[in-house]
């Protein structure tokens, strides 16, 4: 049996099921790398208005998405859930690149529209191909720089989040529909320390004040609340 849908797509937008992000990328990978073969730009346009409407008009309007939510999920089940907003970021990005393309094959420079095709092919179909989103790890890494910025995570208050004052516990940041804050859950549940979750879908205020970008994030609080290090 199919695993059931635990997250409706065009709803709960704050997790995506994994597979869907590499179904639209294999489109938008095969749409730039047919425009870079046959020297026709307007494939570009086709691929950048297909990431476009997705993203201005939400998953419903997405043509790739929508196969892939009423025709593939329901056959297969749905995949690991994950945190949108990495893949919606490189998304962004695929899109400002296709309508770099489009607008240099306008103006008639084909060589330099076909090098942003072909760089956007490269990228959608490795993503598409071997889970390894070139955009995701760029959003990662700007949240983590960001989180850096915005708050010093040197101190956590244990009793605000519902923790023992007074008692080293490993403090993990989650989200109820995230596959991957459910595995690290369960593996820090089996270490001694004490485990407390904050479900950033309840308490996005406590997301905001410790500067948390993206989940899952844990980290080990020491009995004085000063934060020794990332849990893993």
């Amino acid at each position: 049996m199919p695993n059931p849908r635990t997250a409706d797509p065009y709803r709960d937008l704050a997790v995506i099921d994994a597979r869907a992000p590499r179904f639209t990328q294999a489109t938008v990978g095969a749409l730039a790398a047919l425009g870079v073969a046959t020297g026709a730009w307007p494939l570009y346009t086709v691929a950048a208005a297909v990431v476009s409407t997705g993203l201005l008009f939400g998953r419903q309007w997405c043509l790739p998405c929508r196969f892939y939510f009423e025709v593939v999920q329901p056959r297969f089940g749905e995949g690991p859930l994950e945190d949108s907003r990495p893949p919606r970021f490189a998304n962004q990005l695929g899109a400002g690149f296709l309508w770099t393309a489009t607008g240099l094959g306008v103006l008639g420079f084909a060589p330099a529209a076909g090098a942003v095709g072909l760089l956007v092919a490269a990228l959608a179909l490795l993503a598409a191909t071997t889970g390894l989103c070139v955009g995701c790890l760029a959003y990662r890494a700007g949240a983590l720089l960001r989180g850096v910025r915005a708050r010093d995570l040197g101190r956590i208050d244990l009793a605000e989040l519902g923790g023992r004052p007074g008692l080293e516990s490993v403090v993990q940041f989650t989200h109820p529909l995230c596959a991957d804050c459910q595995d690290l859950s369960r593996r820090l549940s089996a270490e001694p320390r004490p485990l407390v979750l904050v479900d950033v879908s309840r308490r996005p205020d406590l997301a905001r004040k410790y500067g948390v970008s993206v989940v899952p994030l844990a980290v080990v609080v020491q009995a004085n609340g000063r934060v020794a290090g990332r849990a893993h």
